[in-house]
């Protein structure tokens, strides 16, 4: 399987009214390199959405019952997550300053012209090539240091407990605590963040396969195709938890797996 074209950009697309978001997935076949990845019928499934596949652009309707568009922005920015870079779409205008306030991409009116999303496109090549030329080339791997914790603390029900590095599955980070889930318990742990876990454990063994979780390669059951030119990982916990691989550790789990 070929690696995407780092010149084709992931779109999402967010709206409760089937017909509108149709109709602009339509429109979007137009533009050989804008690849749409997933859609959302509302703001709770775009901003999980967002946060597994990242997108390179969403185009979103303002007003979609449980958390509106620009809800949906507030809420990642809450979350300190990385923000794509948003089209809100709507047929009212008055949303247009708030939407410019939020640091929108752009902002069309529906229906939507062949013409404006045009614009909006080229809008989108610009900025997306600028951003992947100001990222940092992936630098050579440090030195390993000459010893890994073989040993994690889990705090459980009040109880201090200790588990082999080797039976932890994965570690997933929520509203700044850590949930480590190893083969015989669940519980959280002391460290602060992702990183910071990561970086005392065998890098050879632990995996930072999206900017949330940390797994153990050695206990992945399941690679799932899912979204276009994405995977998920079902890890052999109880529960078989199904966990997003990021577009840019893609690459990795390929080379890894030989997919």
């Amino acid at each position: 399987m070929s690696e995407r074209a780092t010149s084709v950009i992931s779109a999402l697309i967010a709206d409760d009214e089937q017909l509108a978001c149709d109709e602009l997935a339509y429109l979007l076949k137009e533009f050989p390199d804008v690849e749409l990845i997933a859609t959302a019928k509302n703001g709770l499934q775009a901003l999980k959405l967002i946060q597994d596949l990242e997108p390179d652009v969403v185009f979103m309707d303002v007003q979609m019952p449980g958390l509106d568009g620009l809800g949906v922005i507030r809420k990642l920015q809450e979350n300190n997550v990385p923000l794509p870079y948003f089209v809100l779409a709507t047929a009212y205008e008055q949303y247009a300053i708030e939407a410019f306030r939020l640091e929108a991409l752009d902002y069309l009116l529906k229906p939507v012209e062949k013409e404006r999303l045009a614009l909006t496109i080229e809008r989108a090549r610009r900025i997306v090539a600028e951003k992947a030329k100001s990222q940092p080339v992936e630098a050579s791997p440090l030195p390993l240091p000459a010893a890994h914790r073989t040993k994690l603390l889990i705090r459980n029900a009040n109880r201090n407990l200790i588990v082999d590095a080797s039976e932890v599955i994965y570690a997933t980070i929520d509203d700044g605590l850590i949930t480590v889930i190893a083969t015989s318990l669940e519980g959280l742990s002391n460290y602060r963040t992702i990183e910071e876990l990561q970086s005392n454990l065998d890098p050879e063994t632990f995996w930072r396969v999206h900017r949330s979780y940390l797994v153990n390669i050695n206990r992945i059951k399941e690679v799932i195709p899912w979204f276009k030119s994405s995977y998920m990982l079902r890890m052999d916990d109880k529960k078989q938890t199904e966990i997003p691989v990021s577009r840019v550790q893609t690459k990795r789990l390929r080379m890894l797996l030989k997919l």
